[in-house]
């Protein structure tokens, strides 16, 4: 026997000896791949598995099934609000990302994302599909291959509009009779076989179902697009699932599964629950505007088909993978997320007491049966997502009273109001247009110098 091979066999005669499964303690010690699937306006009450009354989706059930299923996970309810938290840790108030055009005007290009934590521990990342209002791209925030499109709701290129996207640095035009999230699903698949030796992170922000809804390459003629879409969205799920198998990626992979925002205005009447449809919408501060599906599957690691109510933020995500995979988080940066990594292994570990939700100047802290906005409102939330009871300012009821009194602590304690405060119109869907108007000017005149 050749000395390396003796080493080799003694080795793991060794390891024997002592009771060690070299076998397990590499799949132990390998970091997982983590797939991060965002729907893009995909409400609560539209996906089957949390009891959706119109809309079947059997690939995100099943996905459900297999691993572990929330019913209590929030965002900030609009899209550039929403993903500037989930991709920081950190709530609005802190990064000044309080309305859609400030994510750009106000956004610090100083802050830092997942990818730039996860790259210190090896692993390489990508972002497919929209950006949104966050200033910059994917690459300067650490991404190391992307395809981004320029705005929301992007599926076909027609003469009236023609669909400009970049990938990796390169400008393109999305083709005739060319799908955008078919585009966006070959990027994917291209980026897994390419990477599939190393431990990756991919941020895959869908277009469904984000409006204008187009028909789908699925779409019959007459019939309901926007369910065509949520079909649609599901079945790339599953497709993406069959690929993981291909590359023999399944087993070490997480996939997450999240939406940015409620059911947007036109369709929430039609995302109902038992009959029963959710109060508020996309843009609002009700349930319906911030409550999300979530569903995270981690193969041997999650358990199959449990359902837990402890409350989930955006926030959240950044520093559970941190912890999944070791990655370093600053000591010197205020991060508002709190890690359910244990959640995820079957054990209770430290739930959230509470949660906190912005949009422009309005915002509210919950715990899992009250909620405190900023105007000091209390509401009992017992019945929701389909109700918000509001609390009279003199009940005697001791729950309430408490309830009052533990949430303001909190509000104390984050103190929204001492970080950016919101200047546009109120919406949280755009900034002060006089202050836009005079950067323009600004922006203007000092080009105007450059060409003399």
């Amino acid at each position: 026997m050749k000395h390396k091979e003796f080493l080799k066999a003694a080795g793991i005669v060794a390891a024997g000896m002592l009771g060690i499964n070299t076998q397990a303690q590499t799949k132990e010690t390998k970091k997982p791949n983590i797939i991060f699937i965002l729907a893009d306006d995909l409400g609560y009450a539209e996906i089957g598995c949390n009891g959706s009354d119109k809309y079947k989706t059997p690939n995100i059930d099943k996905l459900a099934s297999e691993g572990i299923r929330f019913t209590h996970a929030y965002a900030n309810p609009l899209s550039g609000p929403s993903r500037a938290a989930l991709l920081t840790g950190r709530y609005p108030f802190r990064t000044g990302a309080t309305n859609q055009d400030a994510c750009s005007e106000v956004f610090q290009p100083t802050e830092k994302m997942i990818p730039a934590y996860l790259k210190q521990v090896g692993y390489t990342s990508t972002s497919i599909g929209k950006w949104g209002q966050i200033l910059l791209g994917p690459a300067e925030f650490g991404f190391d291959d992307y395809l981004r499109f320029f705005g929301s709701g992007i599926y076909w290129s027609s003469p009236e509009k023609t669909v400009n996207y970049r990938s990796n640095g390169v400008d393109l035009i999305l083709k005739d009779k060319e799908y955008m999230p078919d585009l966006m699903h070959k990027q994917l698949v291209d980026f897994l076989q390419k990477n599939q030796n190393k431990p990756f992170f991919a941020y895959y922000p869908l277009s469904h179902v984000h409006g204008e809804i187009k028909p789908t390459p699925d779409s019959k003629p007459n019939g309901d697009n926007y369910v065509d879409n949520i079909v649609y969205m599901d079945k790339l799920v599953g497709i993406l699932r069959t690929e993981l198998d291909k590359l023999k990626l399944s087993d070490n992979t997480i996939l997450i599964f999240f939406s940015d925002n409620g059911t947007a205005g036109g369709h929430s009447d039609a995302a109902t629950i038992g009959g029963r449809r959710l109060i508020g919408q996309k843009g609002k501060m009700e349930e319906g505007g911030s409550l999300e599906p979530l569903i995270v599957y981690w193969p041997g690691v999650t358990p199959k088909g449990k359902v837990s109510d402890d409350l989930i933020s955006s926030t959240d995500f950044l520093p559970t993978f941190a912890e999944i995979t070791g990655a370093q988080l600053p000591k010197d940066i205020a991060l508002d997320g709190q890690s359910f990594n244990a959640q995820l292994h079957g054990q209770k570990g430290n739930p959230r007491t509470s949660l906190f939700v912005q949009l422009a100047n309005n915002y509210w802290v919950r715990n899992n049966g009250w909620k405190l906005n900023q105007a000091g409102e209390l509401f009992d939330m017992s019945k929701a997502p389909f109700e918000e009871i509001l609390i009279s300012v003199d009940t005697k009821n001791p729950a309430a009273i408490a309830a009052r009194t533990s949430l303001q602590t909190e509000l104390d304690r984050l103190n929204p109001k001492g970080g950016y405060i919101d200047h546009g119109d109120g919406t949280g869907r755009h900034g002060n247009k006089d202050k836009k108007a005079e950067k323009r000017e600004v922006r203007k005149e000092a080009k105007l110098k450059q060409g003399q």
